[in-house]
């Protein structure tokens, strides 16, 4: 049953459906909340922001019930929150979405979203025909357009989102936080994510929106409340705050640098005369691309930008030698790289930011050292051997030069924050002192001074005379680009100087104005003579 709309919990109003008030937390010496507070009104859409570290992550599972607080109140639509460990007391006020989904790949929708309650009782057979009907009348109580019948595998990303939020509504639960939902989205997916939160905002859900992405608290929220250095400092309506405020409130940064944002722009680009140091020439990946070229000159950070079906993750992470080409050459500075081969493409110089840190960039129980130094083994003693001495006085130089914020190189890496965790991603491309940086999606997932700090890495980079491929739908990432080249289904349809605007790059990854081809079968390029805006083909 829909239920309407109420007003916001800044203004005058109905009960919370989610209220903490005086929290405090602490793990050891380490204070992670104090005197925090937030409240979410029913039917809000509440952003949450702030660095990483601010304490964020420490408030959601307090307000999940994974953790007590040690001071403090916290109230559901008035009431006491129950006691830790009544795990469907909790699950029938609140429910998170996080970044890594829940659901499980090889069962259905319909197991999924009535897992552990597949049956009328513990010793009652499952009934499959009920059962997948009462996830259709789930699912279209919601407006989630999912098979009921199709495997979680298949699914697209927002379907898994729809099916966790479908979920933790069919438990009773009117609140929702969703961590970093559109983490793993292109445009048109974050557009759809946004519609259907927006239509179960007038049903009444509240949801507390928990991104780095600062445009998304604008589009979407409609209060947003910052933390920093675990304590609250402000809760406003989202139209009350511009982005600067916004940015100086996270990062207690005043200066106009800060409230610019990471990339401000990229260098004005040099003379063409410098020497190319990564050519990609008629490079064809099944079901990708076909014949595409690009180029980066040395002191050159060139941007491939594309929205998620673009085909530009693949053929950045094919530079890198993940992938195997069908056809056409890779070089850096006139050394071949050997499709599909990571240590040939290692040894011609190629260093690799990939995509996801917690599945392509680190081993979570391993330390930090170890992770830094995964392409480096070789340095690190001789015959084959690592020695742990060297290995120690090398992770200490790279966690000096990234300001990893670590008690130690022993620290196990998955004890970091977010934003520490991609600069030890980082520090491991670099080690190899690459003479080309393959970055995708750099800042993903990262706060805006981490995200400020590993631009500028990146930057520094091709300013010694390297060169840097920044493979990104970010606009943040792409502004500190000296050029920006954008796929659209596997072809370059357009190349942009500095000064472009957020709208031209936008179209052009969207593919406005340009002939849409599924398999592409044309010939693609770009370098310093590629056209500057995208052509109508139609």
């Amino acid at each position: 049953m829909a239920h309407p709309p109420a007003a916001p919990a800044h203004g005058a109003g109905p009960t919370p459906v989610a209220e903490a008030v005086g929290i405090g937390k602490r793990f050891g010496a380490t204070v992670a909340l104090r005197d925090a507070r937030i409240a979410v009104a029913p039917g809000e859409s509440h952003a949450l922001v702030g660095r990483n570290g601010a304490g964020k992550s420490t408030l959601v599972s307090l307000l999940t019930g994974l953790r007590r607080p040690d001071t403090g109140v916290l109230r559901f639509s008035g009431e006491p929150a129950p006691p830790v460990g009544d795990i469907d007391a909790w699950r029938a006020r609140v429910a998170c979405v996080y970044q890594r989904s829940t659901i499980i790949p090889d069962l259905t929708v319909a197991e999924n979203l009535f897992l552990n309650r597949q049956s009328a009782g513990p010793l009652q057979p499952i009934r499959w025909r009920q059962l997948r009907r009462r996830a259709e009348e789930l699912l279209g109580e919601y407006g989630v357009d999912v098979d009921a019948t199709a495997r979680a595998r298949d699914l697209t990303v927002e379907q898994r989102q729809f099916v966790e939020i479908a979920r933790a509504l069919s438990f009773g639960a009117r609140f929702i936080v969703l961590d970093e939902p559109t983490a793993k989205l292109d445009a048109r997916g974050i557009g759809r994510l946004f519609a259907k939160l927006r239509d179960l905002q007038r049903q009444g859900v509240a949801f507390l929106y928990i991104s780095h992405h600062l445009q998304e608290v604008y589009d979407l929220c409609t209060t947003v409340t910052v933390y920093r250095d675990a304590t609250h400092i402000l809760t406003a309506p989202v139209t009350e705050v511009g982005h600067q405020a916004l940015v100086e409130a996270m990062t207690g940064d005043t200066t106009a640098a800060a409230a610019a944002g990471p990339a401000a722009g990229g260098r004005t680009g040099g003379p063409d005369e410098r020497p190319e140091l990564l050519t990609v020439d008629g490079l064809t990946l099944p079901g990708v691309c076909r014949r595409l070229s690009l180029s980066v000159r040395s002191g050159e950070v060139v941007g491939l930008a594309g929205a998620a079906a673009s085909g530009n993750v693949r053929v950045g992470e094919a530079v890198a030698g993940l992938h195997r080409a069908e056809e056409g050459r890779i070089s850096v500075g006139g050394r071949a790289v050997r499709s599909g081969s990571v240590p040939s493409a290692l040894a011609a110089g190629v260093g690799l930011v990939p995509e996801d840190r917690h599945l392509q960039g680190l081993v979570g129980n391993r330390s930090v050292a170890e992770n830094a130094t995964l392409t480096v083994t070789d340095q690190l003693g001789p015959f084959g051997t690592v020695l742990p001495s060297r290995t120690r006085v090398f992770a200490r130089r790279m966690i000096r030069d990234l300001d990893i914020k670590t008690p130690g190189p022993a620290t196990s890496v998955s004890a970091l924050s977010g934003g520490n965790q991609q600069k030890v991603v980082v520090a491991r491309a670099l080690a190899t002192d690459p003479r080309v940086l393959v970055a995708v999606r750099p800042t993903n997932g990262v706060d805006v001074k981490s995200k400020e700090f590993l631009l500028r890495r990146v930057r520094e980079v091709a300013d010694g005379g390297k060169a840097a491929l920044i493979v990104s739908d970010e606009l943040d990432d792409l502004r500190v680009c000296d050029r920006v080249v954008v796929m659209f289904h596997g072809r370059v349809v357009a190349e942009f100087a500095p000064g472009w605007r957020d709208e031209q790059v936008v179209a052009a990854m969207e593919g406005v104005g340009v002939a849409d081809h599924t398999t592409p079968d044309t010939d693609a390029g770009a370098g310093p003579g590629a056209p500057g805006t995208a052509q109508d083909e139609r």
